[in-house]
């Protein structure tokens, strides 16, 4: 059942144990909306608490600045920008039928949930995080604003992708009013890279291979590859876009080894093909320019399947 902000609002804030469950391999978005909307319950007096599958990356930590673990048993569940039960990771199998409310933005979301506030327009769930302080009359809060304000500009790209629209800008420009420190935030998500990045960024960019006259470029780090950077999971996050930056290329994927023979795919598109759509076409889901899915093989048959798939799109 889809709700509105107003109906959201009106259940959480009479709720007492809120559960929020954020997605494996956790980005900007999914902890800044978790975290801002346990901050918002804190401020109704709901008590909450957040739960993630995988460790949090430092470049986050600064988000649960504040954030204190009450340990209850929660009388409602709430997922936040996961589209997909199977997203929850080892969190499924307990989750993965309970969630109450699902708040989210993305267009593939399955509707596992009994109650979804969906917000296909918004660049980032955080969006819909803000239209819920908003509902709730929430006073202007310098951490709550750092908060969405990073799941904003990660989920956006720093302001640049397809998904950001007018509206986008004027919450981003509301948070700092808020309190928002978004050139500290720009500077330690975009602008700041360790020792352990630089590798990754080295191995994956000399992993590229080109297809389909250019159009599709693949890049893999397998286990051996990520192993002999010596860069740790972190050190990936964010490095999905580097194959479509090529000149020429329509469809940019990652395929990123999870554990052997189980590749994390990443789909970023330039223009016309719905990553989405092909994501889907092996289990995945996502938005039209940035969508992922899994799959099983070796390296060369994982590269040969989306070589296969991406031609169809390509045609």
């Amino acid at each position: 059942m889809e709700m509105t902000v107003k109906g959201a609002a009106d259940l959480l804030k009479g709720a007492k144990d809120v559960l929020i469950l954020c997605h494996q391999s956790p980005d900007g978005d999914t902890l800044g909306s978790g975290y801002g909307l346990y901050f918002c319950l804190k401020k109704l007096g709901v008590r909450a608490r957040v739960l993630c599958p995988d460790e949090i990356p430092e470049l986050f930590k600064p988000l649960l600045r504040g954030y204190r673990e009450e340990p209850f048993d929660p009388a409602l569940v709430v997922a936040v920008d996961i589209a997909d039960a199977k997203l929850m990771g080892r969190l499924c199998a307990q989750y993965g039928d309970s969630v109450d409310l699902c708040i989210d933005h993305h267009i593939s979301n399955t509707g596992y949930a009994r109650r979804l506030l969906l917000d296909r327009e918004a660049a980032g769930t955080a969006e819909v995080i803000f239209a819920l302080a908003k509902e709730w009359g929430l006073a202007p809060d310098p951490h709550l604003a750092d908060c969405l304000y990073t799941g904003i500009a990660t989920d956006s790209g720093c302001f640049k992708y397809q998904n950001t629209t007018p509206r986008t800008h004027r919450i981003a420009a509301e948070l700092m009013e808020w309190g928002a420190d978004a050139a500290e935030i720009n500077r330690a998500i975009f602008d700041t890279k360790s020792q352990g990045r630089l590798a990754a960024e080295s191995a994956l960019i000399r992993s590229i291979r080109y297809f389909c006259g250019g159009r599709l470029a693949v890049a893999v780090m397998d286990l051996a590859t990520i192993a002999e950077a010596g860069a740790g999971p972190a050190d990936f996050d964010g490095l999905t876009a580097l194959p479509r930056q090529v000149e020429g290329v329509e469809i940019g994927v990652t395929l990123r080894e999870r554990e052997p023979g189980f590749f994390k795919v990443s789909v970023r598109t330039s223009r016309y093909v719905d990553a989405s759509a092909l994501a889907a076409r092996l289990g995945g889901g996502g938005h039209i320019r940035a969508a992922g899915c899994t799959v099983r093989g070796t390296a060369d048959e994982a590269v040969e399947t989306i070589h296969q798939l991406a031609k169809e799109f390509l045609h």
